[in-house]
């Protein structure tokens, strides 16, 4: 099990929390779900639609699309964090390449969170912004 503190310290390395205050972290901490999973699991396929974001806690897990591996995720890595705000398909296939501990969150909490608490949601933007000049900066 995740210490309560783990889960903050996971969360504010995330950029779209990043302009979240520790109180407002530990809220979203505590309505995730933690995950434990065997190696050679997926925990998304491409092609489905998404509607999860998690963060690895401990382990790998490795991306592919089309049946071509991209890339290999570990501890402190996430993915999944657009299917909170649109549902859409999931571009590519994320598989447990080792027993993988993950914290989730679904689109039906994180909306319940920003109900619960709305000056989330322009937080969130703030650090999904933050994320998209990061990525456009390496373009």
């Amino acid at each position: 099990m995740v210490r309560r503190d783990a889960k903050i310290a996971r969360l504010s390395q995330v950029p779209m929390f990043s302009a979240c205050t520790r109180k407002e972290l530990a809220i979203v901490a505590q309505r995730m779900d933690e995950l434990d999973l065997a190696a050679g699991e997926p925990l998304v396929r491409e092609g489905d639609v998404g509607h999860e974001f998690y963060i690895i806690v401990d382990g790998k897990a490795t991306v592919s699309r089309g049946g071509r591996e991209l890339a290999t995720l570990g501890p402190g890595d996430f993915f999944g964090e657009l299917a909170l705000l649109d549902g859409h398909r999931r571009n590519a296939t994320v598989t447990s390449a080792t027993p993988l501990d993950v914290l989730c969150v679904g689109q039906q909490e994180f909306a319940a969170l920003l109900s619960d608490l709305p000056q989330l949601s322009r937080k969130l933007l703030t650090g999904m912004a933050r994320r998209l000049h990061e990525l456009d900066s390496r373009v």
